[in-house]
């Protein structure tokens, strides 16, 4: 079936796109509000974008009443955030950070997170998280009317010893039990090593 999509609701359009563009990593991006409020959400329009610098990018989606969430709008408010990665065991408390709640109310203390200071930013982080991304604002894409895009430059990060190799650098992203996101219907994936391809180099 081909798609015009101008001719498809916000609805549809969400259903065909997520269902589609899998798997998708979670960011589990921990905020300030500008009182000091704290905020913890998960976000699967996510993804890193390059290492010079290195950004990230959060899609994050308004209200229907054309509202920023809470997320958004800390992060343009204070220009600071942490993103986590989430690990199968982490997924009950992740999914209830979902909730719609208050901004007053802080979903780390409502999941029965330990939440602790980050290196170079203010926003706290997930005690135990198995990776994490401190990160600051960079740039904005108002893409109206229902998006808005958050890139950020990692300015600090922090892997658990247990999924990094210290000389190599290299991380171990199956020992960290990570999960994805499929389809926008709360189905998730476990990230495992099932296939590999060498790259090609050109020899000509």
């Amino acid at each position: 079936m081909r798609f015009d999509m101008a001719a498809l609701s916000d609805a549809q359009r969400y259903k065909l796109m997520a269902g589609t563009i899998v798997p998708r990593p979670i960011a589990w991006v921990s905020t300030l509000s500008e009182d000091g409020i704290g905020n913890l959400a998960p976000y699967s329009f996510f993804n890193m974008m390059g290492s010079s610098p290195p950004l990230v990018v959060l899609g994050t989606m308004r209200q229907h009443d054309g509202r920023l969430k809470d997320t958004a709008a800390n992060i343009l408010a204070t220009r600071e955030f942490v993103v986590h990665l989430v690990s199968e065991a982490m997924l009950p408390a992740m999914n209830a950070t979902c909730i719609d709640a208050p901004a007053e109310v802080d979903e780390a203390a409502l999941a029965g997170l330990t939440m602790e200071p980050s290196q170079m930013v203010a926003p706290p982080s997930i005690a135990g998280a198995p990776a994490r991304f401190e990160c600051r604002l960079h740039d904005v894409l108002d893409a109206a009317p229902g998006t808005v895009i958050l890139i950020g430059e990692v300015v600090a990060m922090e892997v658990a010893d247990a999924f990094i190799d210290p000389e190599s650098l290299r991380a171990d992203p199956y020992a960290m039990g990570l999960i994805a996101r499929v389809t926008g219907t709360g189905t998730y994936t476990r990230i495992a090593p099932d296939l590999t391809a060498e790259r090609p180099v050109w020899g000509g």
